[in-house]
C-alpha cells in the first residue's frame, strides 16, 4: 500500500471493473483456473473467504460452481463491497484491512486473487491467512509475475511488486503453509504481454490505463482460447515456468 493510495488500490476503478470483468479474457480465464484449483485441492471445503474481493467477480464464479459453499468476502474499500453484494447476494461481506485479519481457524479456504502485490506488508497478510485457515484447509493465491514486466500499468494499479516464484513460495512457506501447486498462467501469450509492457515503459507513448481491459472481439476470443489451452495442460499436470501471472495453492497441515 502506497502513501498516495493507502488502501493499495484506486477505489474509482471499481465502476470500470464491474463493467469490464465479465467480458475480458483474462478475468474469465482466471476465474476458471481458480475454480479448477478449488475443486482439485479443496473438494471437501465448506467455507471460503476471499480477501480483497473487489467487485465480487471471482466470488460470483465460485458461487455458480459451488452453490453449497459458504462464501465470505472482505475488502478494504466499502465502495467495492457495494458492487460485490449486488453480484453475490447470498455471500457475507465485510470491510477489512488484509494486514489485520481478525479470525482464527475460521475458513476452509482463503483466496487472495491479485491482492498481495498491492500490500507492502504481504508477509503479515500471509501470516493472518494462516491463522484464519482451518487445519487441513489452505489458500489459493494469484499474483502478477516477473519483475522484468514492470511498467506504468503496475504503477497505475498501485502494485508494490511483481513476484518471482521463489519469492512467493518462500513467503508462503515462512507463514507456515505447505505448497501443493504452483504454475504460471498467461504463459502462451507471454511474448505478446512482454511487448505490450515494454511499450508502456515509453514515457512519450500515450498510455491508456484501462486499455488491457478493453480487448474486444476476435482478439479477446483468441486470447481466451489460448488460456483455455493453458488450463487444459495445467489440468493434465503441466506447471508452466513462466507467464504474466502466477497461481499458488498451499495447505495448512499443522
Amino acid at each position: 500500500m502506497t502513501p498516495e493510495h493507502p488502501g493499495g488500490f484506486r477505489p474509482e476503478y471499481f465502476a470500470d471493473l464491474a463493467v469490464l470483468e465479465a467480458h475480458n479474457f483474462w478475468f474469465r480465464a482466471r476465474n476458471r483456473l481458480v475454480i479448477w484449483a478449488l475443486r482439485k485441492y479443496f473438494a471437501g471445503a465448506r467455507s471460503l473467504l476471499e480477501i480483497g474481493c473487489g467487485t465480487g467477480f471471482v466470488l460470483s464464479g465460485i458461487a455458480a460452481e459451488f452453490p453449497a459453499l459458504k462464501l465470505s468476502g472482505s475488502e478494504i474499500h466499502s465502495s467495492g463491497l457495494r458492487f460485490a453484494a449486488q453480484r453475490v447476494p447470498n455471500s457475507s461481506f465485510f470491510q477489512m484491512d488484509a494486514r489485520h485479519i481478525p479470525f482464527s481457524e475460521e475458513f476452509d479456504v482463503i483466496g487472495a486473487f491479485d491482492v498481495l502485490e498491492h500490500v507492502e506488508e504481504d508477509e503479515d497478510v500471509l501470516a493472518g491467512m494462516y491463522r484464519a485457515a482451518c487445519k487441513g484447509g489452505g489458500v489459493i493465491l494469484t499474483v502478477p509475475q516477473h519483475p522484468f514486466l514492470w511498467s506504468r500499468q503496475d504503477e497505475y494499479a498501485c502494485h508494490v511488486r511483481r513476484y518471482t516464484l521463489a519469492e512467493l513460495s518462500t513467503k508462503v512457506v515462512r507463514a507456515g503453509f505447505v505448497v501443493a501447486k504452483t504454475t504460471s498462467f498467461v504463459s502462451l501469450a507471454l511474448p505478446l504481454l512482454a511487448i505490450a509492457r515494454l511499450r508502456k515503459r515509453n514515457p512519450v507513448r500515450e498510455f491508456d490505463p484501462l486499455g488491457e481491459l478493453r480487448v474486444k472481439g476476435v482478439v479477446n476470443a483468441l486470447l481466451e482460447r489460448l488460456m483455455s489451452l493453458e488450463r487444459a495442460l495445467i489440468r493434465l499436470g503441466v506447471s508452466f515456468p513462466a507467464g504474466g501471472s502466477l497461481l499458488l495453492v498451499a495447505r495448512k497441515t499443522g
